[in-house]
């Protein structure tokens, strides 16, 4: 298939290019995303279930949706159900869900099974059941019943295999059991990356782009002489060719520090953003064969590593079946980091200057953010896209941009506002800020979409962080300064007013997309490069410890409503738990408070660097040790203090207002679990070749065995979390997180390691 020929293309897709995804749900609501090549009315209907979800029941939520038209050939819904009757969905029960398409031109009408199929896919399965209907469950009535599966940054080019299709297993070994059926899938970033794109995938997103869309974006770049262009075509920047385009005219840092390769094919066009997600999430939209390297890149090097890559797509294409019937099956909840747009996305005001102040770089994060805002945050929060809301204008202004093939001035500016981008200074062609309390923020409409959300069930709210848009950045220090991840009034509105309206549920649990803490060595490395003000290459200021101002004000307001709060995060390429028990230190009103991090990095994209880490190596040269701070309120700020020398260092002048201490869970053993033995469905026929060839060797690599590798801080390899809660004896609760990934000593079996740690703060770090 080649995606030029567009007519032929087409007709060999089915009517479903992506999707179906489930989305928010509620006992009073269930939404559902998906991506047609037809404009249609999407209807959507949610079914009871008997006899453990085997048979289909009545129907109990009906909603339907017209398609957003985001080009000619891609048209995009997200559909919500609501009750025909009083009766609201339950806890313990499977649900089914169902869609009927009708087209908007010929009103002829199609099941989901006939919209899933085509000449070239003739069969697809997206259920668990005979029915073939997608099912899922709510979230429980008690916590200790309660699955969350949580992972982040999924590069399909990445090292190591794919760990979100274990998802699938997951579900698939539960599928009939409610209480044991994973519940809600937090994805915490880096969904898709924007940067270090492999050669093959902006081949193909260019191509399929241009083809959805049926027109070809005019970027605009800036031209130093009367002479030079000023716009280029998505297919002017062929794959591997972008980096002095990417860096000096889009003004991306990715590409910094001789790191060009990370952005030698960098997204840049609305229709590459939009092409990302779909072949991302679904097998349906890649080609049935790539071109070979001398074809694309001619001979030697560039020609081998265009054949690698290719092998690496094919790899990762070959599981994407499973998690295309995963995301039907389970509520999918999204937020951004850094690469759904670029690395370094809004780092500090340096990068914001530098970017947004180029029409190319202002261009291209527009495009990223609308496909993020149609592709992932509709289904967040499906009430900011009702009619009359500003979703509602921003999918108008997308349709009427896309309609003029990218022309409609006044469209491109409604998408800007509804977006939140910040609008730019006529005089000085530079984004405009303004101050909030001591600190610059990137100036938006009233009218803007927000990112951040919280989801709520009987036992458990999840408070979703936007840690990205809402920064503050310093007014008295250098624009590469670290910034606050939230500033002031975010911190009202995406942490106080939430927990404050909230009722108090068993348990809170916070995403935040970066870390709160992490190992001690990135903390040296970053400080380090701070100093010698070298802040992109290691993303120095994405850490919330680098700010311990802003880190110490959202302490303070987390404890300040509630004392046991477990937060999910990723970003880092490995996974790990860790506790931090704090207490106040008034002695007439002391209270104590615990927080626990479950980091869940990455779904696809081991490194070297993490290997090691996740290894005994790592437990033996530097050990994480026991870390102490004491803390103020008013103005919050926080210092740390060694342990060794804890009692011998001088006492502050002021008393402190609370002292806090963080260690490292440690990892257990590793297990098979039941469905990770047999794994038929993982290798493509040429990885089953080249592990058959190579398969004597492992037992020789001593690094790769089981002892060697089972370190006791973190999971380094490809992984995907799965979190529940267990009751003690104490009347207590126990956070487990059981971390899947593909083993080392024999790469084709599936192996879970498990963190565990009681709600509880823990007195003896203090003795």
């Amino acid at each position: 298939m080649n995606y030029q020929s567009g007519d032929e293309f087409l007709q060999d897709m089915p009517l479903i290019l992506a999707g179906p995804i489930l989305k928010h749900v509620e006992p009073e609501s269930v939404t559902v995303w998906v991506a047609l090549k037809l404009p249609c009315q999407v209807e959507l209907k949610v079914y009871d279930t008997t006899n453990d979800g085997t048979v289909i029941g009545n129907s109990l939520l009906e909603g339907r949706r017209s398609t957003v038209a985001l080009g000619k050939s891609l048209h995009v819904v997200a559909v919500t159900a609501r009750l025909t009757q009083r009766e609201c969905l339950s806890s313990d029960r499977i649900y089914a869900y169902d869609l009927q398409f009708t087209q908007q031109t010929s009103q002829t009408q199609q099941t989901l099974q006939q919209a899933l199929l085509s000449n070239r896919f003739a069969s697809v399965n997206i259920s668990y059941f005979a029915h073939q209907k997608p099912t899922f469950v709510l979230s429980p009535l008690h916590l200790e019943d309660l699955r969350i599966v949580h992972g982040s940054c999924r590069k399909p080019h990445g090292h190591g295999f794919d760990a979100l299709p274990i998802l699938d297993c997951l579900i698939e070994e539960t599928a009939n059991q409610p209480r044991l059926r994973p519940h809600q899938l937090f994805l915490t970033g880096d969904q898709i990356y924007g940067d270090d794109v492999a050669e093959p995938l902006l081949w193909a997103s260019t191509m399929l782009g241009d083809a959805l869309l049926s027109w070809e974006e005019q970027l605009p770049v800036v031209q130093k002489q009367a002479t030079d262009v000023a716009y280029y075509k998505p297919k002017q920047l062929p794959p591997g060719y972008r980096a002095e385009v990417v860096t000096h005219q889009a003004g991306f840092t990715a590409g910094l520090d001789n790191k060009h390769a990370k952005v030698a094919s960098h997204l840049l066009s609305l229709g590459e953003y939009y092409a990302s997600y779909l072949l991302t999430w679904s097998p349906m939209c890649w080609p049935a064969a790539f071109p070979k390297g001398r074809e694309i890149a001619g001979t030697g090097k560039p020609s081998r590593q265009w054949n690698r890559q290719v092998r690496t797509m094919q790899q990762f294409i070959h599981t994407l079946w499973k998690v295309r019937r995963a995301l039907a099956n389970i509520p999918v909840y999204n937020i951004f980091d850094d690469h759904d747009v670029s690395d370094d996305w809004n780092l500090n005001q340096a990068w914001c200057l530098r970017v947004l102040g180029r029409p190319l770089g202002q261009r291209s994060v527009q495009n990223a953010l609308l496909a993020y805002a149609v592709f992932q945050a509709w289904g967040n929060t499906p009430h900011q896209f009702a009619a009359g809301t500003s979703g509602e204008k921003l999918l108008a202004a997308a349709q009427d941009w896309s309609a003029s093939q990218g022309m409609d001035t006044a469209a491109y500016d409604a998408i800007a506002r509804y977006l939140g981008m910040p609008p730019t200074n006529p005089h000085t062609g530079l984004p405009e800020f303004v101050k909030d309390g001591s600190v610059f923020i990137l100036k938006r409409h009233p009218e803007a979409l927000t990112w951040h959300y919280t989801v709520q069930s009987h036992c458990h709210e999840v408070i979703v962080l936007d840690t990205r848009t809402w920064r503050g950045y310093p007014v008295d220090k250098k624009t590469t300064a670290p910034p606050m991840l939230l500033c002031p009034q975010a911190f009202e509105r995406q942490v106080f007013l939430p927990l404050q309206q909230a009722s108090r549920m068993q348990t809170t649990l916070l995403i935040a997309p970066t870390n709160l803490f992490g190992l001690q060595v990135i903390d040296w490395i970053h400080h380090w490069q701070l100093e010698r003000d070298q802040v992109f290459s290691t993303d120095v200021g994405d850490a919330w410890n680098i700010n311990l101002g802003a880190l110490a004000q959202f302490l303070t307001i987390l404890f300040e409503q509630r004392h046991q709060v477990v937060v999910l995060s990723g970003d880092i390429h490995y996974s790990s738990a860790v506790r931090m028990s704090y207490a106040t230190t008034d002695p007439n009103s002391r209270t104590k408070s615990v927080l626990i991090q479950l980091t869940a990095s990455a779904l696809k994209n081991e490194e070297t660097i993490t290997r090691i880490l996740h290894t005994r190596l790592k437990d033996w040269l530097l050990p994480e040790k026991v870390r102490h701070w004491i803390g103020w309120s008013h103005p919050p700020n926080m210092v740390e203090r060694k342990a060794r020398l804890f009692r011998r260092q001088p006492q502050p002048r002021i008393k402190p207002d609370w002292v806090c201490a963080l260690e490292w869970v440690p990892r257990q053993n590793t297990h098979l679990p039941d469905f990770g033995a047999n794994l038929p469905w993982l290798l493509t026929p040429q990885e089953k070749a080249k592990n058959y060839k190579w398969r004597w060797l492992q037992r020789l690599m001593f690094w790769k065995s089981p002892r060697f590798q089972d370190g006791r801080e973190v999971v380094g390899f490809n992984n995907l979390a799965l979190v529940q809660f267990e009751l003690t004896a104490n009347a207590s609760y126990k956070v487990i997180q059981d971390l899947y990934w593909f083993s080392s000593w024999y790469p084709t079996q599936i192996v879970y390691s498990r963190f565990q740690s009681e709600l509880v703060h823990n007195e003896s770090l203090w003795k």
